[in-house]
């Protein structure tokens, strides 16, 4: 089960949602999200948030539109975003891919990639991915994973979070790397590229922020 949400970030970092309006997925709205899928048609199985981004007239719309409304003071220890997750989690969700939560205020931004730490340690079952206009986001812990090559996403970069990287290894790639060292403030591993079907990347230890982008 696949769920998407749709958070209030600036509607041009937004990537066109015709492939994933064509798959089986369920659609969240957070905040002035949820009035952004609303204005597109898209069914809304859930919208979250305080709602302080809409007026009044936009609110009432909003709670017609959607399946069911989470409203949320202000003051609250958990962002709307991160609201939205624990939700969409607590339903059994495999995979979550996050729409409009790039751009704009930065802090806003840096709190939907701490989200992303957040989840790969407290919910390993679930992937959890950022989308935008030219990226997407993800968090791998210490492992073997494997790439498909995308000729739309021809970049891969590879960023320590918060530690000192083990072992990488790059396999497929046009720059590969052999059991290397990463220190945090690594920028070795940036815009790299798949050379073929599939590119393997795998650490003994550390978190990788893994970007796959286009210009």
């Amino acid at each position: 089960m696949i769920f998407n949400i749709m958070a209030a970030g600036p509607t041009a970092y937004i990537p066109s949602l015709d492939k994933f309006l064509q798959e089986d997925s369920k659609w969240i709205g957070v905040d002035r999200g949820a009035l952004y899928l609303m204005k597109r048609n898209i069914p809304i199985l859930a919208s979250f948030g305080d709602f302080d981004s809409v007026n009044g007239t936009e609110r009432e719309q909003i709670n017609s539109y959607s399946d069911e409304v989470k409203l949320f003071k202000p003051e609250k220890d958990e962002t709307d975003m991160e609201l939205a997750i624990n939700w969409a989690i607590s339903k059994g969700v495999e995979k979550i891919r996050v729409f409009g939560a790039t751009g704009g205020r930065m802090d806003h931004t840096f709190a939907n990639l701490q989200l992303l730490l957040k989840y790969v340690t407290e919910s390993p079952q679930v992937n959890v991915e950022i989308i935008d206009e030219k990226n997407t986001v993800t968090i791998a812990k210490a492992g073997s994973y494997k790439l498909k090559k995308e000729e739309a996403m021809p970049y891969v970069s590879f960023f320590p979070y918060g530690a000192k990287i083990i072992g990488l290894t790059l396999e497929g790639f046009k720059y590969p790397l052999i059991d290397r060292d990463l220190p945090v403030s690594s920028t070795l591993c940036i815009s790299n590229e798949i050379i073929e079907e599939y590119g393997t990347f795998s650490f003994v230890s550390g978190i990788l922020i893994v970007i796959r982008s286009h210009d």
